[in-house]
């Protein structure tokens, strides 16, 4: 049994060494078969250079009035007993729209002012007691202090004791007088809280608009969602509302130039901004995926608006539209064209070799790092291959981050017959 285990080891072991030195060997010979060619070929190359890079995102969105205003009955007023408009009338803020029944509460206003009025005449009687008592007590102390050492000792009593009992009505009289005034201002509280719920039984329009509903029987809809008695939308340009994934969260800022396209209008756009790309995702963000070979993950969206800056009018609220951001940036970047760009893919290897490699290995495929990318660089008349970093994209160009420098020569027209190293013996040069 041991035997068996390792023949086979010893199989395997052969089988890799054969596959990997089939592969080294058809890495060295593949330059070397073609070297004649290879030599002669004419390679197209061109500098390196700093340029814009025009980058957009493209986004769905939905036509939505700039705002809006719903009003709801509330039960707790009452029935509506008078509209103020119909559709399509424009309204101003503070425009009334309807009037709930306020017979109930103009009674209670009513009484509770007849009550407030009584209130102020018993405060204008007792200010009249406490004067005139006020103007007793004055004339009572100047007929004693005039009379005073010339009477004997019992009408000094008698001063005295009348003095004291004006002076006591009168407490009496301002103490029921401060009752009287927290009273009246009590009652004073309660009309004006009942003025408040009058003015209320009046609902009117909080934004300038166009009254686009008037539902004088609203109740609730089939789904159970109470309906709008009256529903007002802005007068103020249409804007664009959506979600966008957190990619492109990260890279639209406010400001930025939008070009929008109705899908109902084929050769039409209009132009816009980005008026705000929420910070919180929405609610239903969870329902999206990115799929993956292996499975899926969530991508988080996140509300946005973008406020239009043409002409609306033949814009309609519920419009869909597609929505081109332009997301470049202002800063100049080293650039060279896509198809100056070669994939890691084990460079002079063919696909299908890195996969007999990958499966004799036991990798399942995926092992080989296929993400890294490199370019062919003209150095004195010989290629030389340099590993990249590359940022921004546009059609065109794209931003390298490392690994070539400003004005050098790099190959636009790769081919599987170059190789590190190779001498060019003429090359054109591309502007």
């Amino acid at each position: 049994m041991k035997k068996k285990k390792w023949v086979l080891m010893l199989a395997l072991s052969l089988i890799f060494a054969l596959a990997f030195a089939f592969v080294i060997i058809r890495g060295f010979v593949a330059p070397t078969a073609g070297g004649a060619d290879a030599e002669e070929t004419v390679v197209q190359v061109q500098k390196v250079k700093k340029e814009k890079l025009t980058e957009n995102i493209l986004l769905t969105g939905k036509i939505v009035p700039d705002d809006e205003q719903k009003i709801y009955k509330n039960p707790e007023n009452g029935e509506i007993v008078e509209f103020k408009v119909k559709e399509n009338d424009k309204v101003k803020k503070g425009d009334p729209l309807f009037v709930y029944d306020a017979k109930q509460i103009e009674r209670e206003y009513h009484a509770a002012v007849a009550n407030r009025d009584r209130m102020k005449q018993q405060v204008a009687m007792l200010e009249k007691q406490i004067n005139e008592l006020s103007q007793q007590i004055e004339a009572v102390n100047k007929l004693g202090n005039a009379s005073n050492g010339e009477n004997g000792l019992e009408m000094v009593d008698a001063w005295q004791s009348e003095l004291r009992q004006l002076e006591m009505e009168k407490s009496q009289l301002v103490m029921e007088l401060e009752s009287v005034r927290a009273e009246t201002g009590i009652i004073q509280a309660e009309i004006n809280e009942l003025d408040e719920k009058k003015k209320a039984l009046t609902v009117t329009s909080s934004i300038d608009g166009t009254v686009v509903k008037v539902n004088k029987t609203a109740s609730q809809n089939d789904a159970g969602m109470e309906e709008p008695v009256i529903h007002i939308v802005s007068n103020k340009p249409f804007k664009v509302i959506g979600t966008m994934s957190e990619y492109d969260a990260v890279k639209i800022k406010p400001d930025q130039l939008v070009v929008i396209r109705p899908k109902v209008y084929k050769d039409r756009e209009w132009k816009g901004k980005v008026e705000s790309v929420s910070s919180y995702p929405s609610d239903d963000s969870g329902g999206e995926m990115d799929m993956f070979a292996d499975g899926e993950m969530n991508v988080t969206m996140y509300p946005f608006t973008v406020a239009i800056e043409d002409d609306t009018k033949d814009l309609r609220q519920g419009f869909h539209v597609t929505l081109e951001v332009d997301v470049s940036g202002t800063e100049e970047a080293l650039v060279i064209p896509h198809s100056a760009i070669l994939d890691a893919f084990m460079l002079g290897m063919h696909e299908e070799e890195t996969d007999l490699v990958d499966e004799l290995m036991g990798f399942g495929g995926g092992f080989v790092d296929e993400e890294q990318q490199y370019v062919y660089v003209l150095v004195d008349g010989k290629l030389e291959l340099r590993e990249i970093e590359t940022g921004k994209m546009s059609d065109q160009y794209v931003e390298i981050l490392s690994g070539v420098e400003l004005d050098e020569l790099v190959v636009i027209n790769p081919t599987d017959k170059m190789h590190d190293g190779m001498e060019v013996a003429e090359y054109d040069q591309v502007d």
